[in-house]
């Protein structure tokens, strides 16, 4: 059953996590990491930080939901958009960074879910006045982004070199990339507002496989990313347990 409430995605996403850390699935990385954002929002609103916490609970349960749906339709058999099954696969790899695998799923959950959620929390012409809220709950789930980072450098000793190398290329870097996929998001959601749902069903379909194109970059190796991935730690389930850090 989808989640109503913030608090009933919470404890779904920590049945996920529990669920993958007795299974040693890296799917749980990702799922940590959505918990945490999703708290972050939470407590976001209990500071006032919206302008409308009903509005910003409902298009974050939807939001979330479409998330959950894509695990449910994954270990059925039935998921179909590319970008996802990519994420998914890429799961399934001992290839990848911790890094890699954080990205190429929040990869399809921004460039797609994002703008179909607020989309249909907010049709139409009431779209407009998710504006401002829709820009700060991307900048509470930034806040936490320094915190994820430290936590990554103590999983891998190379990353950590690196950041205090170059840190401030690197973030800029994927804070860019964070800001570029918010405004495309939100742009997304803007021409999503005034489609029917079988124009919508057409759009994403198409947005689907540029998401795909942009995991292809996420998940591209290198000597670097190779270099770290042979000194990361290698356990799954302590991994998921640092990312699912208070």
């Amino acid at each position: 059953m989808p989640a109503t409430t913030i608090d009933g995605v919470i404890d779904r996403l920590q049945d996920l996590i529990d669920e993958c850390i007795t299974t040693r699935s890296r799917l749980g990385y990702f799922a940590a990491l959505y918990k945490r954002m999703t708290m972050a929002v939470k407590d976001g609103m209990r500071r006032g930080v919206f302008d409308d916490n009903a509005r910003i609970e409902a298009l974050d349960v939807m939001f979330a939901n479409r998330y959950l749906a894509t695990r449910a339709q994954y270990l059925a058999g039935e998921l179909q958009g590319v970008c996802w099954l990519q994420a998914y696969g890429a799961a399934q790899s001992d290839a990848h960074v911790v890094l890699q695998q954080l990205l190429v799923a929040m990869n399809p959950h921004i460039m797609l879910d994002l703008g179909v959620a607020a989309a249909r929390t907010c049709p139409g012409a009431e779209l407009a006045g998710l504006a401002k809220d829709f820009a700060t709950i991307n900048a509470v789930i930034y806040d936490l982004m320094p915190v994820v980072d430290a936590e990554l450098d103590a999983l891998s000793p190379v990353s950590a070199t690196i950041d205090h190398t170059i840190g401030r290329f690197k973030d800029k870097a994927i804070f860019g990339a964070m800001e570029k996929g918010r405004t495309t998001a939100w742009d997304f959601a803007r021409a999503l507002s005034t489609m029917t749902l079988p124009q919508q069903a057409l759009r994403i379909g198409a947005r689907d496989l540029e998401a795909r194109l942009l995991g292809d970059v996420i998940l591209a190796g290198n000597p670097i990313l190779s270099l770290i991935r042979r000194h990361e730690s290698q356990d799954v389930a302590a991994n998921i347990r640092a990312l699912n850090a208070p």
